[in-house]
């Protein structure tokens, strides 16, 4: 996929599982999980980067240097990643139109700017390329970042999406009926992607990590 790349970290949650408050915030090599993530994205191939804040915002904002990422506040945080995933594609939309989105996670420290260049030189203008890791039992499970073109970010907002790959570059359908999900609140892109599994390229990136995030206690040794 040629052109520039708008990478979306999203980075609104609590950590309310974790207990440890923002997961924004948590210390990894010596500063904010945040800030590391920011770099690994600019280092990796995108463009720009939307850091999308929530819990902890106005402390994020005043305590950490974003390093030239817009940041945008999603003031629904609380409602789950959908409503963040869709504050994070609107702003990318707005603020480079025709820019492929790569969405990340800020609970990801295991990402590198290798993973980042391995997705991007994956992707293909109306299919979706997705970082993929293996399981013990050697199976490919798909994981983030996860890349989208611009056609294909603003369609997974609609809450009603159809899509097939010779809509790519035309004007979408105007018949209405049944369509498929969009994002939903609670899991970001997952329904579209799901909906969507012909469209979906998994890039293994086994070798280069392992796709693990930091939800709970147990994996708090991810930020050593």
């Amino acid at each position: 996929m040629s052109g520039t790349t708008t990478a979306v970290l999203l980075a609104a949650g609590a950590g309310t599982r974790l207990g440890r408050g923002p997961k924004a915030l948590l210390p990894f090599r010596g500063r904010p999980l945040i800030e590391h993530q920011v770099e690994v994205l600019l280092g990796g191939g995108c463009t720009e980067v939307v850091a999308v804040l929530g819990a902890g915002s106005t402390e994020i904002l005043a305590s950490v240097q974003l390093q030239g990422a817009a940041a945008v506040v999603n003031p629904q945080w609380e409602l789950g990643m959908g409503t963040s995933y869709r504050c994070g594609i609107l702003a990318a939309l707005a603020q480079e139109p025709g820019a492929a989105i790569l969405v990340a996670l800020v609970d990801q420290p295991g990402l590198t700017p290798a993973v980042v260049s391995r997705v991007l030189a994956a992707g293909r203008a109306g299919r979706i390329a997705a970082a993929g890791y293996r399981r013990p039992d050697g199976r490919l499970r798909r994981g983030h970042p996860v890349l989208l073109d611009a056609f294909l970010a603003a369609r997974s907002l609609e809450p009603n999406a159809r899509y097939s790959g010779a809509e790519a570059g035309a004007e979408a359908e105007a018949e209405a009926g049944e369509g498929r999900p969009g994002a939903d609140p609670d899991s970001g892109a997952r329904a579209f992607l799901a909906a969507h599994p012909e469209l979906l390229d998994v890039v293994d990136c086994s070798d280069l990590a392992d796709g693990r995030d930091v939800d709970c206690e147990a994996d708090l040794p991810l930020l050593d």
